[in-house]
């Protein structure tokens, strides 16, 4: 066995051994990554080295930006705002709460960008209401978890500027429109699910539809929509960086917080910061370590060899788009999203853009394979928080989320193979 031969096996086999005995996942990619250097006989000062690279980046500056604008807005007494919205929308309808669950979702995420914030705060107030108006407490649950990776496709979404930043040189601008139409797109997909079930389970209407009353949630709900123009709008059109807009954001939203809504006074706001602190800590140290883990896969050849196992079992780009789908499903299920971003873009962009896959239209499947792998045991992290939140048991939530497993699957197939649902977006505006 040659000397990369074996530092391979020892990279990736004392990698997923740490991930299945549960090591904290920046750990297990860190121990893996000094173990193969030392199998190769380099010295450990490139730990040191390949961490400082990896998050020395103007890019990734917007990270923390994104992080605390979702923090501020989602602490700022919008979340029943964007409730009374939804509801003004489409509250009308059979299941009502459940499609204003899922509109809601896609409002809030946009602002948030993260899956288990929009769980955590949508959900205390969606799920009681549910149930008191006669909805089953699993489903109330599954319809909170799976709307809420809506969040992961709808800009801001720092996720998305890992992934840029990962893919090399992706226009964040782009992604960031790619993500509204899939976004949107699934939204119809789960509300379509929930209807059914609804009808079946004779679910409550809610109040007539009101154009009045959709004006006023509206004109009420307008400062915290307006923080996503700010960001989409403003990286789009060349009038910030991605960094420089998230930036802008975080005053925009801390002015909107303190000051319109008055969701927040001045300790709030510094409680907040705290958690935004624990959060970045979390994402930005997973940032440093993968690189290490990224610069043994280089070295080693490691894109190169999966490519060419991949392609070599067939090269039928229908079969070989499945198996990209199906790879990133199965790491959802023992990893966390940012992880399987940063580890598993290098690897698998090269044979997505062999096939005729977009690196924007493979961006929007690896965020929202990932967003099903946060919904799937046993590393399901929206998962746990729904569950908590809820008090539901984990096994029931899981039963009452099959059908919305479907309805993902189906959004994540039609993107796959339907180009222009992800690209159609960003070629109209960049015309």
């Amino acid at each position: 066995m040659s000397v990369d031969t074996m530092a391979i096996a020892i990279l990736l086999g004392s990698f997923f051994v740490m991930v299945f005995l549960r090591f904290p996942i920046a750990y297990a990619v860190a121990l893996s990554s000094v173990f193969c250097l030392l199998a190769q006989g380099l010295p450990l000062t490139t730990v040191c080295q390949q961490m400082v690279k990896g998050i020395s980046s103007f890019s990734l500056m917007a990270v923390p930006f994104f992080i605390t604008m979702g923090c501020l807005m989602g602490s700022g007494g919008i979340s029943e705002k964007l409730i009374a919205l939804a509801n003004a929308c489409v509250g009308w309808m059979r299941g009502g709460m459940a499609m204003v669950n899922i509109v809601a979702s896609y409002f809030f995420g946009g602002i948030s960008g993260s899956a288990s914030a929009d769980t955590a705060s949508l959900g205390s107030i969606l799920i009681p209401m549910m149930v008191d108006q006669g909805y089953d407490d699993d489903f109330s649950t599954a319809v909170t978890i799976t709307s809420s990776c809506e969040g992961l496709l709808v800009p801001p979404s720092h996720n998305m500027v890992i992934y840029a930043t990962t893919a090399g040189g992706i226009s964040v601008g782009s992604l960031f429109l790619a993500g509204y139409v899939p976004g949107a797109l699934l939204a119809a997909s789960l509300m379509i699910g929930s209807y059914i079930i609804s009808v079946k389970r004779n679910y409550p209407k809610g109040e007539k539809f009101s154009v009045g009353n959709l004006c006023r949630q509206l004109s009420v709900s307008f400062w915290a929509l307006a923080a996503v123009l700010i960001v989409v709008f403003g990286v789009v059109f060349g009038w910030f960086t991605a960094t420089e807009s998230a930036a802008v954001a975080v005053i925009y939203s801390l002015f909107v917080s303190v000051f319109i809504y008055k969701g927040l006074d001045w300790k709030g706001v510094w409680r907040v910061l705290g958690d935004c602190v624990d959060t970045l800590s979390i994402v930005m140290i997973l940032i440093a370590t993968s690189s290490i883990f990224g610069y043994c896969l280089t070295r080693l050849h490691v894109p190169d060899l999966a490519a060419n196992a991949i392609t070599g079992l067939t090269r039928n780009p229908i079969l070989l788009a499945l198996m990209l789908n199906l790879i990133l499903l199965v790491l959802g299920c023992i990893m966390d999203m940012a992880p399987i971003i940063l580890i598993a873009t290098p690897i698998l962009l090269p044979i997505a853009t062999s096939i005729g896959l977009d690196p924007i239209q493979f961006g929007i499947m690896v965020v929202l394979n990932c967003g099903i792998g946060l919904l799937t045991p046993p590393v399901g992290a929206v998962l746990f928080i729904g569950s908590a939140v809820a008090k539901v048991p984990m096994e029931k939530v899981v039963k009452a989320t099959l059908p919305f497993y479907v309805c993902m699957i189906i959004t994540l197939l039609l993107i796959t193979f339907v180009p222009g649902i992800s690209l159609w977006l960003p070629q109209l505006l960049a015309k």
